[in-house]
């Protein structure tokens, strides 16, 4: 009897990590589902939600002195230092939550990371 009383114990403990995982992770989806990011630059401002999409682009009078390169250049700089921060602001919503060290919180992270590496590093694959 006391084989089964430990091994009901064991599941028992098992199915309470396995909820308390899945509850985490729940709570990390809906924290990252309300983050947006907001980045400036030189006569422009982005704010990207939370999956990277520009939802916001202001413009101001200085933007009027760049030609069309230097102006698409300029937002598209300032949209990918905005996509930046929002990686910083998932980890650390992933440190709180279900912690950067665990499977899912790796997971996150990496998906985010990819999506939004730094400009330097997109310079060096192509």
């Amino acid at each position: 009897m006391r084989n089964i009383d430990a091994a009901d114990e064991w599941l028992e403990g098992w199915t309470a990590r396995i909820d308390a995982q899945a509850a985490r992770a729940a709570r990390l989806a809906q924290r990252v589902a309300g983050l947006s990011a907001q980045a400036r630059g030189h006569g422009a401002s982005v704010i990207v939600g939370a999956n990277g999409q520009v939802v916001g682009l202001d413009l101001d009078e200085r933007m009027y002195d760049l030609s069309p390169h230097e102006l698409s250049e300029e937002i598209l700089a300032v949209m990918r230092s905005a996509q930046q921060s929002l990686v910083d602001l998932v980890a650390e919503e992933v440190h709180d939550t279900v912690g950067a060290d665990s499977e899912t919180g790796r997971a996150v992270l990496d998906g985010f990371t990819r999506r939004f590496r730094a400009p330097a590093a997109e310079d060096s694959d192509g």
